[in-house]
């Protein structure tokens, strides 16, 4: 872990937010005053929202420790967009803030909980196995991925479940079907890569910086299609480089373990993997939710290693884009 940042995830969130306070219409965002108190910023639940809400909604999510851009290669046989991110806070960025760890449930209500107030709830795993503390002082912020703003009961809990009252809540909400939501679910190349190593174990405090990339997918008609694409660009497009510092044992152990292409789920556009296992998340093999391509240097010893590759094949069939080579 970066040991020279200092400083708390929320207080970022407020910062980044209300210096472009000014911007928040131009970028397709609604403000919401919702119970309590709590204030709601609609990226796209009911409009396509906008490119640069997303890459807002993602350093968001990262508690803005690190940048997001999209733009095109021309490299690229795929012909798409590419949404680019880069930190130097690898665990504290993806991990203590992007990761979605929080699955969001009040009655009727479902989304996945991103973004720094997963600190104050303290309820996951990963901040058992890698303490991080925030200051319940700060507003408490939270992007959720939904088709539907946060109803009272929902903002009650939450705020129950973080520590704070509503009145210092502040929740980002986009749908996956929009702009902003296939935006900021695909700049999360590190983070998928973060929670694989996460899951064989690896000390997560020893990767020092990091980059990602990955294809910006068609915007789905709804949800479910949208799910099925941004998981493709991450699962078979995404390719990720990691500076650790370590033993290169601790690499080389699990370096074929890493990608994608490790899970025997692997090789099929995610939507049809996720219709025969009955849209059923948690039956999918973990092993699959990876990036395609992994690159570690590690500064210890100076080597640099690789596993995975991109699949185009997968991506152009998934995409519906005319016939590609890799």
């Amino acid at each position: 872990m970066n040991q020279n940042y200092s400083g708390g995830l929320n207080d970022r969130c407020t910062a980044i937010l209300f210096r472009q306070g000014s911007e928040w219409s131009e970028l397709g965002i609604e403000t919401i005053d919702a119970y309590g108190g709590a204030r709601v910023f609609d990226f796209g639940t009911s409009q396509f929202g906008s490119i640069a809400g997303g890459c807002l909604l993602a350093r968001l999510c990262m508690a803005d420790l690190g940048t997001v851009s999209v733009g095109m290669s021309s490299s690229d046989p795929l012909g798409v967009p590419e949404v680019q991110v880069q930190t130097d806070h690898p665990f504290l960025a993806c991990m203590a803030a992007q990761y979605a760890g929080w699955p969001v449930a009040s009655g009727k209500y479902f989304a996945m909980g991103s973004g720094p107030a997963r600190i104050l709830r303290q309820k996951e795993e990963l901040f058992q196995r890698f303490p991080v503390s925030d200051s319940t002082d700060s507003e408490a912020w939270l992007v959720l991925e939904s088709a539907r703003v946060p109803n009272e009961d929902t903002i009650r809990m939450i705020a129950n479940e973080c520590g704070v009252s509503s009145a210092k809540l502040r929740i980002c909400v986009s749908r996956t079907a929009s702009l902003p939501g296939t935006v900021q679910i695909v700049a999360r190349s590190i983070e998928t890569t973060m929670h694989k190593l996460f899951e064989l174990t690896f000390d997560l405090r020893t990767i020092v910086s990091a980059m990602g990339t990955a294809p910006l997918p068609p915007i789905g008609n709804d949800d479910l299609q949208a799910i099925g694409w941004t998981n493709d660009a991450i699962l078979y497009g995404s390719r990720v480089w990691l500076c650790v510092d370590c033993e290169q044992q601790a690499v080389d152990g699990i370096l074929d373990q890493i990608p994608s292409c490790s899970s025997a789920d692997y090789g099929k556009p995610f939507r049809e993997i996720f219709e025969r296992y009955n849209r059923d998340f948690y039956a999918i093999d973990r092993m699959l939710f990876s990036p395609a391509q992994v690159t570690i240097h590690n500064l210890r010893t100076g080597r640099t290693v690789r596993a995975g590759e991109r699949r185009n094949d997968v991506l152009t069939d998934s995409f519906g884009l005319a016939s590609v080579s890799n």
